[in-house]
């Protein structure tokens, strides 16, 4: 996502001739979205990203399991009677 921010920062600032930007040839303007492409590649080849969705997904089930626990009154950190 860096990766694209920049590209697009970059490429605000060569259509707008600000600094050095304005004499930067366009295929180096266009760098940081190659990088992006190759990031998402590697991303999705290794399985990083539905390893990062599945961790995402596990984070919201324990924390809606823990919500209603603590509406029910049963919390973990309750001590019984």
């Amino acid at each position: 996502m860096w990766f694209l921010l920049i590209g697009v920062a970059a490429l605000v600032a060569k259509v707008m001739e600000y600094g050095k930007f304005a004499t930067m040839p366009w295929w180096q303007v266009a760098i940081p979205f190659g990088l992006a492409v190759a990031w998402w590649a590697f991303a999705d080849a290794t399985g990083y990203t539905k390893r990062k969705a599945m961790e995402r997904e596990q984070a919201k089930r324990k924390d809606r399991i823990d919500r209603q626990r603590e509406t029910l009154g049963t919390g973990l950190g309750r001590k019984k009677r």
